[in-house]
C-alpha cells in the first residue's frame, strides 16, 4: 500500500433488508496501516458493514471503496488482497489442519502455506488433528493463520474473540498484534468489548442503530474530549454545543465535552476520559432508529 492510501472509503452507504435498514448514510475514510476498531452493541450494523467491505453483500445505496477499488466491481486480484475472519471461525470440522491449509492454498492466489505452518507450529497445534477436535481457542488460531496466510493488505475480523475464554482471547490478540508488527497489513476489527481494543487499536468507528456516531484517531479523540465536574446545575458552562453527555448527582454535575483545550470555567475541574466511557456516552445519546435488522 502506498503512503496516504485509504484502506476503506464509504460514501452514503446504506443496506436495506426486507424488514428495514441495517445501515444508513455511512460515510467513512479510514487510513491504511494500523488497527481500526469498529465498536457498537449487538444489532448496530457491524456485521453488515463488514460484509459490504469484503464483497459478500452489495450496498442498497452509496459506494464502498476498498484499497482504492470499488468493491462491487473488484476483480479476483483485488479481493485476494482482503482477508476475512467471521465470528464463528468457519472451518471444515472433518478436515485435518493440514487439509485446511491445502484447501486455503487452492482457493487463494497468493496463499503462503509455509507462513501458516510456521505460526501453527509455534502455537503447538498439530497439522494431523481434525479441526473439529480442537479447542475453541485453537480453532480460532487456525482460522486466523488461514486468513493471514493470504498475505492480505486488509484483514477484516468480525467479533473473532467473542466466544473465547479470557486466556484464548489474550493468545489470539497476541498473535494478531505480532502479525501487524511484522507485515504491512491494515486490520479492521469489530467488537462490542471496548476495553479489549483500547491497547491495540489506532482508529475508532462507533456504530449504533445502523449509523456512524463517532470516528477518528483514538489519541486525537481522547485529547479532544474531557470530563468537566462542577456544582450541580441545569445548564453547566457556556459550551452547550460541545456537550456530549450530562450526568447529575446530588451535588455535582459531570459533563463530557468535546471542546479541545478551551479554558475551564471557575468552579469546574477538568479530567481525562477513558475510551470505554467515551464510547458508552456516544452510544447513550439519543439517535434516529433506522430499524436495524439482520445486523450484528
Amino acid at each position: 500500500m502506498t503512503t496516504g492510501e485509504f484502506a476503506l472509503r464509504t460514501d452514503g452507504v446504506g443496506k436495506r433488508y426486507r424488514k428495514g435498514w441495517a445501515l444508513r448514510d455511512c460515510t467513512l475514510a479510514l487510513p491504511a496501516g494500523g488497527v481500526i476498531a469498529l465498536v457498537g452493541p449487538n444489532g448496530a450494523g457491524k456485521t453488515t458493514l463488514l460484509r459490504l467491505v469484503v464483497g459478500l453483500l452489495a450496498p442498497s445505496t452509496g459506494t464502498v471503496e476498498v484499497l482504492g477499488h470499488d468493491v462491487t466491481a473488484s476483480t479476483s486480484r483485488t479481493l485476494a488482497r482482503i482477508g476475512f475472519l467471521a465470528q464463528d471461525h468457519p472451518l471444515y470440522k472433518r478436515f485435518t489442519v493440514a487439509e485446511m491449509l491445502r484447501f486455503g492454498r487452492a482457493c487463494n492466489l497468493r496463499f503462503d502455506q509455509g507462513l501458516a505452518e510456521h505460526r501453527l507450529a509455534k502455537l503447538g497445534i498439530p497439522l494431523d488433528r481434525r479441526t473439529g477436535t480442537l479447542s475453541g481457542g485453537q480453532q480460532a488460531q487456525v482460522a486466523l493463520a488461514l486468513a493471514l496466510a493470504k498475505r492480505p493488505d486488509l484483514l477484516v475480523l468480525d467479533e473473532p474473540v467473542a466466544s473465547l475464554d479470557p486466556l484464548a482471547r489474550h493468545e489470539f490478540m497476541q498473535v494478531l498484534m505480532g502479525a501487524v508488527a511484522e507485515g504491512d497489513v491494515t486490520v479492521l476489527f469489530s467488537s462490542h468489548v471496548v476495553h479489549e481494543l483500547e491497547r491495540v487499536c489506532d482508529h475508532l468507528v462507533v456504530l449504533d442503530n445502523g449509523r456512524v456516531t463517532l470516528t477518528g484517531d483514538i489519541d486525537t479523540l481522547l485529547t479532544e474530549h474531557r470530563l468537566l465536574v462542577g456544582p450541580r446545575t441545569a445548564t453547566g458552562p457556556e459550551r452547550s454545543g460541545a456537550v456530549v453527555e450530562t450526568v447529575h448527582s446530588e451535588r455535582h454535575t459531570t459533563l463530557l465535552v468535546r471542546d479541545g483545550a478551551l479554558p475551564v470555567a471557575p468552579g469546574w475541574q477538568a479530567r481525562p476520559v477513558a475510551l470505554e466511557d467515551l464510547v458508552l456516552a456516544y452510544l447513550r445519546r439519543p439517535g434516529v432508529d433506522v430499524t436495524a435488522v439482520g445486523a450484528a
